[in-house]
């Protein structure tokens, strides 16, 4: 007998599911999925565990759909790592369209459930460097895996052998190729007729990601003059993360003020997330592109609804949501924890540090393309510079700085740390004043001004994150270095 045209089936040992060790490699879900570094956690047999423990537990929700949706980014080996995972839920017996090309996650999210699907698995790492990649599971809402949800997947993990078809048997895959149907729903919510009569000159950065040259082809559809740049797809995505941050976005500031244009919008690796600047070249912080974005859809757009936003995320929020009469709830970071009360609430916008915006009349997931586009809307609408609109909010809410430095240092001295302020918080920080600490996630020191440094260690990998937000420049650099200090001190 041939044993290529038989499924396979393995053992793994049963281990912990929170931490799965193998050898040495592991497997830990972090705030959206799993990603670890290709060859050393990220291999194939591990992408077989994932996929397995998916399978396992989308049979357990007996869903009145059998069939699923795979895409994948620009990665080393995503597409390979994608025909794995369709081998394996194929081999459990679903139906398993697999994407054509690399294409943005919010479209797999979209299509999950216009079409009714029991889910959808993007193979990608998002904006994390170019080393790794990941796994992300879209439930059947069309949205990022709830907390319940993976705990159930995590709980999967080696309970059950894999089971996969080889890919000469996959009669039950089928290569797909995008349709426009996401692309027609974004553009409805969009008033392209505003942005059109401003004449506006836009940079787009695809960041050599899933986007590649799709927001910069939606505005010339409506005739608004837009320079795309980083198009290419590339797995070392041109020598930088693919993370719309002001220290990745040097091509981008280039290109602005090369073609004098009044705005460039950027897109992370699977186009999930997105990053602003302005016509002066500045970067314009996640939270104040969340903060002008609530301003624009309750006064222009006179939208209702709650405002969510992660835990790392500005005062900027509280205050103007404190003057629009607007609820505003903070919860845990990861956009997943944001998607959660957006299936449960009416929710007018949610909003993450890292980029990750969603809205309502759109799937409850954060979508990098439409969120510009909406940000290109709100600058028309304003009839402002961008530049302006910061100035401007600045002058009605109050002015703050804000800046997130990511120390590589061991896990357990990063834990530690944070553990160690939540129970011994000093009185004094950096020569200011302590009101308290705030421990929904991480340690939060708040000082009376309102500033605050966050300090909050990652669950997947050896990387303390502080976040420091002040109303200066100068004391945002004067509490993130005492931060610094005090990492390194441990």
């Amino acid at each position: 007998m041939n044993p290529r045209s038989q499924s396979i089936v393995c053992f793994p040992a049963k281990l912990s599911s929170s931490r799965i060790e193998v050898g040495v490699t592991s497997i830990r879900f972090g705030t959206d999925g799993w990603r670890g570094v290709i060859g050393r956690d990220y291999t194939f047999s591990n992408v077989e565990v994932v996929s397995q423990a998916i399978a396992d537990y989308i049979k357990s929700q007996r869903p009145p759909s059998r069939e699923l949706l795979v895409g994948y980014d620009t990665r080393f080996l995503a597409r390979q790592f994608a025909l794995r995972v369709a081998e394996v839920l194929a081999g459990n017996g679903f139906g398993v369209g697999l994407i054509d090309r690399p294409f943005p996650t919010p479209y797999v999210s979209y299509e999950v459930k216009r079409r009714g699907l029991a889910g959808g698995v993007m193979v990608t790492a998002s904006h994390n460097p170019p080393e790794f990649c990941g796994i992300k599971f879209k439930a059947p809402f069309g949205g990022s895996a709830t907390p319940a949800i993976v705990k159930q997947i995590e709980a999967s993990l080696f309970l059950n052998p894999v089971q996969r078809l080889f890919e000469e048997q996959l009669t039950a895959v089928t290569e797909v190729a995008p349709g426009n149907e996401y692309f027609d729903h974004i553009k409805s919510l969009i008033r392209f007729d505003t942005i059109k009569q401003v004449r506006l000159k836009v940079v787009a950065d695809s960041m050599h990601g899933t986007a590649n040259g799709l927001l910069r082809q939606i505005l010339k559809d409506y005739g608004i003059d837009c320079i795309g740049i980083r198009e290419k797809a590339d797995p070392l995505f041109g020598g930088v993360f693919p993370e719309p941050m002001e220290e990745n976005l040097s091509a981008l500031r280039a290109s602005i003020r090369e073609n004098q244009a009044d705005l460039g919008l950027a897109t992370d690796g699977d186009a999930d997330r997105l990053g602003v600047m302005d016509a002066l070249g500045n970067y314009v912080n996640t939270h104040q592109i969340l903060s002008l974005l609530i301003l624009h859809l309750v006064r222009q757009r006179h939208w209702t609804g709650k405002v969510v936003k992660t835990f790392s995320q500005s005062v900027l929020v509280d205050r103007i949501c404190q003057k629009l009469c607007l609820q505003c709830q903070v919860v845990p970071i990861g956009f997943k924890n944001i998607a959660d009360l957006m299936l449960k609430e009416d929710v007018l916008i949610g909003g993450e540090e890292s980029g990750g915006v969603g809205i309502k009349n759109h799937i409850p997931e954060r979508d990098g393309i439409l969120i510009n586009l909406l940000m290109l809307e709100a600058v028309a609408q304003s009839g402002k510079s961008l530049h302006e609109m910061v100035l401007q909010m600045w002058q009605e809410f109050g002015e703050f700085h804000f800046e997130r430095r990511d120390l590589h240092i061991p896990l357990n001295v990063g834990q530690s740390l944070v553990q160690h302020l939540k129970e011994k918080p000093p009185k004094q920080f950096a020569g200011l004043p302590l009101e308290r600490v705030d421990t929904l996630d991480g340690s939060k020191l708040v000082f009376r001004d309102e500033s605050w440094i966050l300090f909050r260690q990652s669950g997947t990998e050896p990387l303390l994150r502080i976040y420091c937000e002040a109303g200066t420049r100068q004391k945002v650099e004067q509490l993130i270095e005492e931060g610094d200090r005090l990492a390194h001190e441990e």
